[in-house]
């Protein structure tokens, strides 16, 4: 059978078997870690206090695979550094310096870096202190005072750390961008619970196992419209023309220039769901603001998250795709795209195009993204619903796609067949900057 050929192919090239290796053993330090409860936390009063969680509450813990309802030393995970990346990106708009620190290559990157990290410990001391007061129920704690609210945020803020550096390390040594894996198999952790609770639900009565399986099939038709929308591109044809490098003459050709319907990937999603996250902790939970934005099935979250998604589609978009940039390099290497005249009009065809695809593209993530919502609404139990499309079903296919992407990338390096048949190649980014 092909599947397991591919199996083979992967485990018989010792670098690609090392990052994989390499990238489940971090991941299971990670889960491991998730499950480690606060020193002075009483496990089973706090079990029993967090079981009815709902709204925004289960939405984090989603992310964060659980640790966030059991006050685990990892509580925070990693939104913590992507709060403190999202700063900086916008700051890159507004500020001069840190401008100039991007157009200074690997220096200025390494730079923005630490600032990043440095942003990130404040992030996690802010959200802490948030955390501790009001997610952790006093009845919980053995000994509640000054002391445990010390070494309780210093644990957490070391645990974001620890997490960060997971993260940094997956991505240098293993396979797949860390961060992305880290907030993926948090994801995943709490799937086959919601699964197996949506399954008891509706075969015990709730519609039966008819109305069951319907719910499976659209919800692989859900899945697959996802990632419709990550391998989606608009083709764009490059002519080359015939040029002399020394005594060889090279023939021209036509080549294509993909450019994708959702070019900013996951990072969107992550950036408002980030946002969204932010209100409740800066407003009492008794206002009218917290209660909105604590509400994820609610009509205003949605609404405004959709909003966000758009705005952060095309924003994130521009950071990644500089179509003046790609009209000078084909410039230098003797590509025209037919009919346009090179440099800025192609330039300007390019941005055309890309403006023309961004808009529905970024329409169809910000709509898939409160797809939960109408499952909600049709009867979806809430655990299962938060899958049901919505962040967190685009962040796994986002970021399964692109793995499996860099593992076809090791094996056609190697002169071995890629993971499709016939050809056929995974499309998709192979990186998530940001993230990294």
């Amino acid at each position: 059978m092909r599947f397991i050929q591919v199996i083979k192919d992967i485990f018989s090239i010792k670098d690609l078997r090392d990052r994989i290796v390499t990238t489940l053993g971090f991941l299971l330090i990670y889960r491991l870690g998730s499950f480690v409860v606060l020193p002075g936390i009483d496990s089973e009063i706090l079990a029993a206090a967090s079981k009815n969680a709902n709204g925004l509450v289960a939405l984090i813990n989603t992310f964060a695979g659980g640790a966030f309802s059991r006050a685990s030393i990892f509580a925070l995970g990693i939104m913590p550094y992507i709060s403190a990346s999202i700063v900086m990106q916008l700051a890159g708009i507004a500020i001069p310096t840190i401008q100039k620190l991007q157009r200074e290559g690997e220096s200025g990157r390494k730079k923005i870096t630490q600032w990043t990290r440095y942003l990130t410990i404040i992030v996690t001391l802010l959200q802490g202190s948030t955390y501790i007061g009001t997610q952790i129920p006093g009845e919980a704690v053995v000994n509640p005072g000054f002391l445990f609210n010390l070494t309780s945020l210093i644990i957490l803020v070391t645990g974001t750390l620890f997490v960060m550096w997971l993260g940094e390390k997956i991505t240098e040594r293993g396979i797949g961008n860390g961060t992305s894996l880290i907030i993926m198999i948090g994801i995943i952790a709490t799937f086959p619970q919601a699964f197996l609770g949506e399954a008891i639900g509706r075969i015990n009565g709730n519609g039966g196992l008819v109305m069951f399986v319907v719910e499976i099939a659209f919800y692989l038709l859900v899945i697959l419209a996802c990632v419709a929308l990550v391998q989606g591109t608009r083709r764009v044809p490059v002519q080359y023309a015939k040029r002399v490098q020394g005594n060889r003459q090279y023939q021209g050709g036509r080549n294509y220039l993909p450019l994708k319907v959702n070019a900013s990937g996951v990072m969107p999603i992550i950036f408002a769901s980030t946002i969204m996250v932010i209100p409740p902790s800066l407003f009492s939970y008794e206002s009218s603001v917290a209660t909105v934005f604590a509400n994820p099935f609610g009509f205003w979250y949605n609404f405004i998250l959709a909003i966000l998604i758009i705005a952060f589609t095309y924003f994130y978009t521009a950071i990644v795709f500089s179509p003046q940039q790609i009209a000078e390099e084909m410039k230098r290497n003797g590509g025209f795209v037919p009919g346009v005249k090179p440099g800025k009009n192609t330039a300007n065809f390019l941005d055309t195009i890309l403006s023309r695809i961004t808009l529905p593209g970024s329409i169809f993530l910000a709509f898939v993204s409160i797809f939960p919502a109408f499952a909600y609404m049709a009867g979806v139990k809430q655990d299962f619903a938060l899958f049901y499309g919505g962040t967190s079903l685009l962040i796994m296919v986002g970021v399964i796609l692109d793995t499996l992407q860099q593992i076809e990338s090791h094996l056609l390096m190697k002169k071995y067949d890629g993971l499709m048949k016939g050809g056929n190649k995974i499309k998709g980014r192979s990186s998530l900057p940001i993230m990294g």
